[in-house]
């Protein structure tokens, strides 16, 4: 979704940043498969993970493990976070983003 809408989110004034654990051979895959056109981060020592705190308690098959908590921060020109979404369903969430940066800038 940030890929197909770039264009509006660059005409908000908005740099979208990719950030995870993984490291950057599988970014540079990740980056490949999707076609992305943003910049990712390889967070292997999760310093902005924890800085951010987006590591927590996960379950996949009834097993529960730490993992990153999937997170959309918007931080202003001026360092201040403006909105936080630590629920985030990829479906529609760009547009969800979109309409949340015409909001702060009204």
């Amino acid at each position: 979704g940030f890929r197909d809408g770039m264009e509006q989110l660059s005409s908000l004034d908005t740099v979208v940043i990719g950030v995870s654990p993984d490291s950057l051979s599988s970014h540079d895959k990740f980056k490949a498969k999707f076609n992305l056109n943003f910049n990712l981060i390889a967070d292997t020592e999760k310093e902005l993970c924890n800085l951010f705190e987006v590591i927590g308690e996960k379950s996949m098959y009834g097993k529960k493990y730490l993992g990153v908590i999937r997170s959309t921060f918007i931080i202003d020109d001026k360092g201040i976070v403006r909105y936080i979404n630590r629920k985030v369903k990829a479906e529609g969430h760009a547009e969800e983003i979109i309409k949340e940066l015409k909001n702060l800038r009204v």
